[in-house]
């Protein structure tokens, strides 16, 4: 992607929408849908690395109730013909193709790479990357299962989105305290992830979410690892005008 002369391309992750109630979420979703707004007079791309909703189970014919706002704006910015590209999660694991079929927003699964005014991305939420991030790698092999996926399904929605919301909010059972802390340049997970990653191609950026923590660590000479931040403690996003890559933080 070519990116045109005034526009930007913008990064969030971590909104955990939802909790820890959807009284107390609110005020966070209309602060985001005001960035949106911000953000759409000059994106030429905006990108979410995951963990929008604190927690989304797409049954069938089913989807969470609520964030009516922040799904009317992405709406509003993909039908105005801004692309919108969308990385679950460990809170939205289980998204499936409401975003693709509602809101002609593409859903990827696995980190991605990119190439934006020949420099080298590589993107993704982030989580059971690295030597680390022990609790959310003891948990994924259940998340992922399809037994249990096809067992969930058969939980009522209302029975089943209460008990998924709750072990959700209680995150410490998956995440666990160690996934609050800095670790330090040499020993952050997603930086070493990143150093690994580039003992076999060149990256210019590596951008992820899922960390809660804004950070810029040098992985190589000419490479940098980001990590966004989030929208609870920091609200903090990425922005690149096709020459650097820069964390902001949003303040009105």
């Amino acid at each position: 992607m070519q990116i045109p002369p005034g526009k930007k391309i913008y990064f969030s992750s971590d909104n955990h929408l939802g909790a820890p109630t959807a009284e107390e979420s609110l005020p966070r979703e209309k602060k985001f849908v005001r960035w949106l707004d911000m953000v759409k007079e000059d994106a030429a791309a905006i990108f979410l690395l995951g963990d929008l909703f604190d927690f989304w189970f797409e049954y069938k014919t089913v989807v969470p109730k609520g964030f009516v706002r922040v799904l009317g704006k992405l709406a509003e910015i993909s039908d105005s013909g801004i692309p919108i590209y969308f990385f679950v999660g460990n809170h939205d694991l289980w998204m499936r193709d409401y975003f693709e079929k509602e809101l002609n927003i593409p859903v990827y699964h696995d980190p991605k790479e990119f190439v934006f005014n020949d420099k080298v991305f590589f993107m993704g939420h982030g989580d059971g990357k690295g030597p680390g991030d022990k609790g959310y790698k003891r948990m994924k092999k259940v998340f992922t299962n399809r037994f249990f996926k096809w067992l969930f399904r058969w939980f009522h929605p209302e029975l089943g989105m209460r008990l998924a919301q709750y072990l959700s909010v209680k995150n410490k059972l998956i995440s666990g305290d160690e996934d609050k802390k800095f670790l330090g340049d040499d020993n952050e997970w997603l930086a070493l992830y990143a150093k690994r990653k580039l003992q076999d191609k060149h990256y210019d950026y590596f951008v992820f979410g899922h960390r809660h923590l804004p950070m810029e660590i040098k992985v190589g000479e000419n490479s940098t690892y980001f990590n966004l931040g989030d929208w609870i403690s920091h609200y903090t996003y990425g922005e690149f005008d096709g020459n650097q890559f820069a964390l902001k933080k949003f303040e009105e």
